[in-house]
């Protein structure tokens, strides 16, 4: 039953953009993702710093208490996988990183038309079901 599975939409901005982007969304290239997001009570929040963050509470923390440190470590500390991620960004709705899919469906929609233009290269919607998402290795695990 697919309604059980929350949602999440992901933004693959262009690598120029992806830095400004990390920074805030001002500036007029920036102005109609902007827009959007606004209609949706929505955030973004680049993959490159929330893991960076995530480690960084694990270190604090205990990593024994971080399932996914090992895993997140690794690839922050990969060239490849950093400017992967340096351009990913996931979309928040009211603060919330997953969220019902009508919600993440009007969201992709209204992003639709801002994809291979200058700033936005893609947009992806993920859902919640594990088995539609990736299990960390073993060996990575914490």
């Amino acid at each position: 039953m697919s309604d059980q599975w929350q949602y999440q939409v992901r933004i693959y901005l262009n690598e120029k953009f992806a830095e400004f982007a990390r920074n805030g969304l001002g500036g007029p290239a920036l102005a109609p993702l902007a827009g959007i997001l606004g209609r949706h009570h929505a955030t973004m929040k680049n993959h490159l710093d929330a893991f960076a963050e995530y480690v960084a509470e694990a270190e604090k923390q205990g990593v024994e208490h971080f399932p996914l440190y090992r895993w997140t470590k690794v690839t922050i500390e990969d060239p490849a996988k950093r400017e992967k991620h340096l351009k990913i960004f996931t979309v928040h709705i009211d603060g919330d990183e997953v969220y019902p899919k009508q919600a993440a469906d009007a969201l992709e929609a209204d992003l639709q038309p801002l994809v291979g233009g200058e700033v936005i290269t893609r947009i992806s919607k993920h859902d919640t079901n594990p088995a539609n998402n990736p299990q960390v290795p073993e060996h990575l695990r914490a």
